[in-house]
């Protein structure tokens, strides 16, 4: 008997502890990055946007600021960058994604 229950303890699955909600995620993210953005560091922004773009891949505020962060990046570069056409891409995502969308470059409320 004690075995049996030694060997079911031992098999049962360890408790997990509940997982951050993807959107609470995203949206800390992409606060830190429009932080980041409005000090002109891009590459930090753009590090932030694309964890929310991770953490919720069908955000459209998290598309489309990593977009304009990646064509800010490629904006100093020759006209047609690959970079600008992925920033283009973001674009048509995160329009794709929400039409109504409207980015919003102040503090969250």
């Amino acid at each position: 008997m004690l075995p049996a229950l030694l060997l079911a303890v031992a098999l049962a699955p360890a408790p997990q502890e509940p997982a951050a909600a993807p959107a609470e995620s995203a949206q800390t993210h992409i606060d830190a990055g429009l932080a980041q953005f409005r000090k002109r560091r891009f590459a930090k922004a753009e590090a932030h946007f694309r964890e929310a773009v991770e953490a919720e891949p069908s955000s459209a505020p998290a598309n489309w600021y990593l977009g304009y962060t990646t064509y800010k990046i490629a904006e100093p570069k020759r006209p047609f960058h690959p970079d600008k056409q992925k920033a283009a891409a973001l674009f048509a995502k995160a329009y794709e994604l929400d039409p109504a969308f409207r980015p919003a470059w102040g503090p969250r409320r």
